[in-house]
């Protein structure tokens, strides 16, 4: 008697855990932050739907290309084996037809918003395309990803005031920052395998205790950036609860480990930082339209 086939998860739970959907937690408060700070209120309805569409359509994007272009990485780390395509759920040709799809939604958002973005959407394009590759040929990959994050904040400026002034591009690095140093961290999981297939990380440069200093290094700077963007933009008290909050919750995510106990990774990267981008853009949020 032959064992029966593994009965599948519908479609859409299968895009949804392909892309992690769980975690727009990360970069769309970030987002908010920088559409609430651009108008110092709250922006429209109108607005805040379509910078919320195109980074659904965004994130969407870059996490599918990942899986895309990772898919043979993937298959040969017993992490990732069981992802969607390496195992089989999905196929590359629906992975490319969800690509399509979310840059389809991505582009209908962005023209909808101020004219600026209709010529700047191809900038967070390439960086997705490009970031998978990174790892194939240099340990600066973190700082790359840190970066099209970043792009979250400055996006939603632009897309509401049509302008990009220096409080913007400092909100940007922040992110910027905060993303390359959890991604850090996250690169311990995979440091063995990772060595094995020849791929680059600051863990395989330089090694447990490099990553952790680049992070420290890295969270330290998000601290400067948003200290610095705060003394050029009017805000309140709020604001700079919201900064303090920040440095608290980074230096707790540190204490959860250490360079030779790593068992609470998890609460670190997922949990810390999910908290880290809610709480900063709910006392942002409360700063701006009170």
């Amino acid at each position: 008697m032959t064992a029966s086939a593994p009965t599948l998860a519908p479609l859409p739970a299968r895009f949804a855990r392909l892309v992690k959907i769980e975690h727009t937690i990360f970069a769309l408060p970030f987002a908010y932050v920088g559409a609430f700070l651009a108008v110092g209120g709250a922006p429209s309805g109108h607005d805040l739907l379509w910078i919320t569409l195109a980074m659904v359509g965004a994130r969407s994007l870059a996490m599918a290309l990942n899986r895309l272009i990772d898919a043979r990485i993937d298959s040969r780390n017993p992490r990732t084996a069981t992802r969607e395509l390496p195992s089989g759920q999905l196929s590359v040709a629906q992975v490319t037809l969800f690509c399509a799809a979310s840059l389809a939604v991505f582009l209908v958002s962005v023209w909808q918003l101020a004219p600026k973005t209709h010529w700047l959407w191809p900038i967070p394009v390439a960086g997705f395309v490009i970031y998978p590759y990174l790892k194939r040929f240099t340990w600066l990959c973190h700082f790359w990803l840190g970066v099209v994050d970043g792009l979250a904040p400055v996006g939603a400026w632009v897309a509401i005031t049509n302008h990009l002034p220096w409080e913007a591009w400092l909100l940007g690095a922040a992110v910027a920052f905060w993303v390359a140093g959890f991604d850090l961290f996250y690169a311990l999981f995979d440091a063995d395998i990772d060595r094995a297939q020849g791929l680059h990380s600051i863990v395989t440069r330089f090694g447990v205790r490099g990553a952790f200093a680049g992070a420290r290094l890295s969270h330290a700077a998000i601290v400067a950036c948003l200290v610095a963007a705060g003394l050029g933009l009017p805000v309140g008290a709020l604001y700079w609860i919201g900064v303090a909050v920040v440095a608290a919750l980074l230096g707790y995510e540190h204490s959860l480990v250490r360079a030779n106990d790593l068992s609470r990774l998890n609460a670190a990267f997922f949990t810390m930082n999910g908290v880290i981008s809610v709480v900063f853009a709910a006392f942002v949020i409360a700063d701006a339209v009170s």
